[in-house]
This record gives C-alpha cells, structure tokens and sequence, in this order.
C-alpha cells in the first residue's frame, strides 16, 4: 500500500491537491486525526479489493484538539506501512492575501485573522516540513493550473527514479520555498540592459552566448557540477527522490533561465534524470511588454 500525507498551509491548496488525488485513482480523507493513521491503514489493508493508494491530510488543525506537531510525527513514527509526505508551502504573504480575498477565517487567527494565523502555523508546521520528502511551493500557482500542477508532478513521487528539478526564478518576485540550493546569477551583466537582447530569454541563442561568455561564468558551472555530483549520493541514502536547484536574477528570464538550462544540460550528459522549470520567464515577459509596448 502506498500512503501519502499532505500537509501544509493554510490557503497552500491542500484541499485542491486531495481532489486531483481522488481524480488520479486515490482514496483520500481530509483533515484526518494522526491518532487515527493506523487504524486507517488497516480498514485500507482489509478493505474488498485491497485500497492500495490513499491519501490523507494532516495539518495544524490538529493542534484544536490539543495535539502538538511532535504528537503527529510520533503518531507517524508508530505506522506498521511505509509511507511519505507531501508539504504544500507558499510565502506568507501570498497565504495571507489568499484568506483575505475569500474573506475566510483562519483556524490558528486571532478572531480569524489572516496574519496571526499564518505566523503561529508556520511555528506549528516547520517539524513536518522538515519531515517532508516532497516540498510543493504554490506561490505563483493559479488556481486553474494546480490541478495540473499535481497531476504533473504525482509521477515523480510514485517513482523510485531520483529527479533532479533545475528552476530558473526572479528575485523580484520572491524566493521558491521548496528549493533545496539556491544560487544567484546576479554577479553578470544583466542582458535586459542589451537593446537587442532584452525581448528575448535565456532558452534563446544570443542570450545563452552572452551569459556563457561572461568571466568567470565556465569556473562557476564547472563547481556547481563537482558540487552536485559529490553531495547527491548523500541526499539520496536520505531517501530523497527530488532535487531543486533553483537559479535566481532580477526577473527570471535572461540569466537564471540560461543558467537552470546549462546545468540541466550538463547533469544529463551524467545520466541523470532532469527537469526543467522556468517559472518566472513568462510574467516577466509581459511586463516587459507593457514597459516597451513592444508592437509588432
């Protein structure tokens, strides 16, 4: 039997991701009490036909019964099944600018209160985040693409096949909080200052040439890929199966694309299985088309 506990935030998509879930053949309960995991786990086990898929969502709203995170990971410490977790993050403020739009109260807030709530759930959740072996950042996430989202990524956490995830982002709009290394492209010119250059991104020739011959730029690649190949034989023998490193500029399409590129290039020249994701290189090229009113 596999079993997958989805926890996270408030506002995150946990309640989304337990619908795709169902949708991809699995048995989900919402909200379900950790003291109740393993007499779950059995009416699964001694169900007709055997459920051999199931999900579960267990998260702060624990603590209204008075249990405190430390009671949930013992509670899953004392599973007789295997069993893996599924965190759904997302920065503070987007959680908190979500309850605010649905003018939804916040289990953990004071009287409801959005910014009260966040702060204390993420004090309650950070052991379990820890605990996680998928971490999902939801920030910039529409609510029309999780869906797909999940339906995306639930290969790769039914897979024994180690995923190394390359994402380009831009700093301006914020950090990914489940990236395992960070590293910034910002000590290189910055090719959105190059006329010519600036309406394209780093999956185009011209762009990559620039970042490529800038100095030092072959020194610093060179290390990321001795460093990587040395420390993810560790991460492994801690049973993780996805890898993000995330690469970071200004706004997410020059530099930082060019970059996630090359190393996902060069990790697959080593026989590894790599994925690519630019998240930011499609809002930064609307806004530098409102900036220009580039017209064709």
């Amino acid at each position: 039997m596999y079993l997958l506990i989805v926890s996270g935030f408030s506002g995150a998509g946990k309640s989304t991701a337990l619908s795709r879930l169902e949708e991809q053949g699995y048995f989900t309960v919402d909200n379900l009490p950790s003291s109740m995991l393993q007499e779950f786990v059995t009416l699964c086990k001694n169900a007709t036909p055997p459920i051999r898929k199931a999900a579960v969502s267990i998260d702060s709203r624990e603590s209204l019964l008075s249990r405190t995170s430390d009671a949930i990971l013992t509670a899953l410490a004392e599973l007789k099944e295997p069993y893996e977790i599924l965190f759904l993050d997302a920065r503070d403020d987007v959680l908190r600018k979500r309850y605010n739009e649905m003018r939804r109260r916040h289990p953990l807030g004071d009287a409801g209160d959005a910014e009260t709530g966040v702060a204390r759930e993420r004090l309650y959740l950070q052991n379990i985040r820890a605990c996680a072996n998928y971490i999902l950042d939801t920030s910039d996430v529409k609510a029309q693409d999780f869906p797909s989202l999940i339906a995306k990524v639930l290969p790769e956490y039914e897979s024994s096949e180690v995923t190394l995830l390359f994402s380009s982002f831009g700093y301006k709009r914020g950090v990914p909080v489940d990236a395992d290394i960070v590293l910034d492209m910002r000590f290189m010119p910055n090719p959105f200052y190059v006329p010519e250059l600036r309406q394209l991104s780093g999956l185009d020739k011209p762009v990559r040439d620039f970042v490529m011959s800038q100095p030092y730029v072959t020194d610093f690649f060179d290390a990321c890929e001795k460093h990587l190949l040395a420390m993810l034989p560790l991460f492994i023998e801690q049973d993780k199966r996805i890898f993000r490193v995330c690469f970071g500029c200004t706004g997410g399409r020059h530099r930082s694309v060019a970059a996630a590129a090359e190393m996902a290039r060069r990790m697959a020249a080593h026989d590894w299985h790599v994925r690519v994701y630019h998240r930011d290189i499609g809002y930064e090229a609307a806004e530098i088309h409102e900036r220009f009113k580039v017209r064709d």
